[in-house]
């Protein structure tokens, strides 16, 4: 299971600069482990993460067993127009997630 929450300030100036947080929920498995029987726990990590601003691609992650369960990221993005910031990631099992936080820009 996976879900994500997204922390913005809920209303931003034009041409500032304001602060992206996403946190997710996601065992992040390496496939180092092995469970109370010794059967091998089958990798399972976030494979890509992007970010889109009204449609733009403004950040893309690529991610690897280096990154710790339930990762947090934290960027800047310089406010254009009110809209949408969208998220899309996948996993090695082949799961498809996505969530999405609406921004104001005000002046």
């Amino acid at each position: 299971m996976a879900d994500a929450r997204i922390q913005i300030a809920p209303q931003v100036k034009r041409g500032d600069s304001f602060e992206v947080k996403i946190a997710i929920r996601h065992a992040m498995e390496t496939g180092y482990r092995v469970d109370d029987v010794g059967k091998p726990i089958k990798r399972n990590v976030i494979r890509a993460l992007v970010c889109k601003y009204n449609g733009t691609e403004a950040l893309r992650v690529d991610m690897s067993s280096g990154f710790a369960a339930n990762p947090l990221l934290q960027f800047w993005l310089v406010a254009g127009n009110s809209g949408e910031i969208s998220f899309e990631w996948d996993d090695d099992a082949g799961t498809r997630y996505a969530e999405r936080a609406a921004v104001t820009v005000a002046g």
